[in-house]
């Protein structure tokens, strides 16, 4: 979707928004959003009326939600050199769209209702969202068996995640958490470790991962997710020590096929480099 995102908003055009990356995605500022698509001379002050308006926005603006992380003050360049600027990630952005009843917020607003639609579409037929993410993993290159495996491992993770808002998982953090400790337990790594490994600024990690690396992240949470099952764990402390126990198992299989291959499963290769990079990791 990025892709789409950014040859639509022609609005933008000749106007400055300032972006930084955090946490290896796109952050923009605020008040550069706001300012373009409302001339208004005090942006700041008009996302304060805004959210008066909007407690639905005031909420996660304020606070965030499930996976919803809320504005963040970043570092990013000016004419004066580096400061805080008031950022919020693409998604923070197109809620934050949402609610500016501008006339040049209507090409972003068809945009989001097209989305909008599409996932109407795929709440009501599951298997159309995955015939979508197919479509796109081969149109971007990857195998066919590699896309059955990212295909599952994604099924997989969304077990896990229900898991976690069900057992007691509230914040971004606390999901972080969870898969950074299962990760290191697999892989000897956290996530953000294994994409410096693997010379990753941004994208998501699994979609820069070979067969093997799929498989075992696959067995570390799926391991995990039985585990909370039978256990009926509740809380965040009782699901971290799981998701350490089920990337343990993952982590020993991994072991002992490296022990047998002479040769490590965690690898620096990714799919950055195009087609060549793309047979390699097939191969």
């Amino acid at each position: 979707m990025p892709e789409e995102i950014s040859t639509k908003i022609a609005l933008f055009k000749g106007k400055e928004i300032r972006k930084t990356l955090h946490n290896n995605e796109w952050w923009f500022v605020v008040n550069d959003i706001i300012g373009v698509l409302t001339d208004s001379a005090d942006p700041a002050q008009y996302f304060k009326r805004l959210k008066e308006r909007d407690e639905e926005l005031a909420k996660l603006a304020d606070k965030g939600g499930v996976q919803f992380v809320p504005p963040l003050m970043l570092d990013v360049k000016t004419l004066g050199g580096m400061q805080k600027a008031y950022c919020w990630h693409t998604e923070g952005i197109f809620r934050l769209i949402q609610s500016i009843p501008s006339p040049k917020a209507e090409p972003f607003k068809r945009w989001l209702a097209k989305v909008g639609y599409e996932r109407i579409q795929e709440i009501e037929d599951p298997e159309l969202a995955t015939k979508r993410t197919r479509m796109l993993y081969k149109l971007k290159g990857y195998s066919e068996d590699w896309i059955e495996k990212r295909l599952r491992g994604i099924a997989i993770r969304e077990e896990l995640t229900d898991e976690w808002k069900n057992r007691g998982a509230k914040s971004h953090q606390d999901y972080e958490i969870l898969t950074a400790e299962i990760s290191k337990a697999t892989f000897g790594v956290t996530p953000s470790e294994y994409k410096k490994l693997k010379g990753l600024k941004r994208g998501n990690l699994r979609d820069h991962m070979d067969d093997f690396e799929l498989i075992f992240n696959m067995l570390g949470e799926r391991a995990t997710t039985e585990i909370h099952r039978t256990e009926n764990s509740k809380g965040v402390g009782k699901l971290k020590a799981d998701a350490q126990a089920g990337g343990n198992i993952a982590g020993g299989a991994r072991r002992k096929l490296e022990a047998r291959l002479g040769r490590s499963i965690v690898t620096k290769k990714n799919f950055i480099n195009g087609s060549e990079s793309r047979r390699r990791l097939r191969g």
